[in-house]
């Protein structure tokens, strides 16, 4: 018995609070973890609206100039179709409905392009989120390891 007592408080990390323990460096490790992931997903989050901001910064001009110019165009359509339908009539010696057909399709295939060039313009402010993508990525990847090789022991080395 007295061997046992000794055996006892003789083995490393047997105390009162267990952190020596298998059970005690598990939930440790748990618990180290838990805050690693935590970290990250607060890492992630604040690199995410990092990017949202550099986003919109980027898409705002473009957006602004479609928008101002999508009004602009919906103001002086009327005045304006009119006004070259008239023209048109007169230089075709048409009637008045085909030169207001003619002027119309006329005016929406160049209000197209306009739209066309500037939604081009605005996809590249998107990548801005690519480094968001690429950092979550490699996260989940060395999540995925530490899961994968946790618990494992690591390999005894032969002298």
């Amino acid at each position: 018995m007295a061997d046992q007592a000794s055996v006892r408080g003789g083995m490393p990390g047997a105390g009162s609070d267990g952190n020596g323990t298998p059970e005690g460096r598990l939930v440790g490790g748990i618990a180290e973890f838990g805050n690693d992931i935590a970290t990250l997903v607060e890492l992630q989050a604040k690199l995410a609206m990092a990017d949202l901001k550099e986003c919109v910064d980027k898409a705002l001009v473009p957006l602004a100039l479609v928008v101002v110019g999508l009004f602009f165009s919906l103001g002086a359509l009327p005045v304006l179709l009119s006004g070259v339908a008239e023209l048109v009539a007169q230089a075709l010696k048409i009637g008045t409905g085909w030169a207001l057909l003619l002027t119309g399709a006329v005016t929406l295939v160049v209000a197209g392009a306009v739209v066309l060039v500037s939604a081009l313009r605005i996809g590249p402010s998107f990548s801005s989120f690519r480094r968001s993508q690429e950092e979550l990525t490699r996260n989940l990847a060395w999540i995925r390891t530490v899961l994968l090789y946790s618990g494992r022991s690591s390999p005894r080395r032969i002298r």
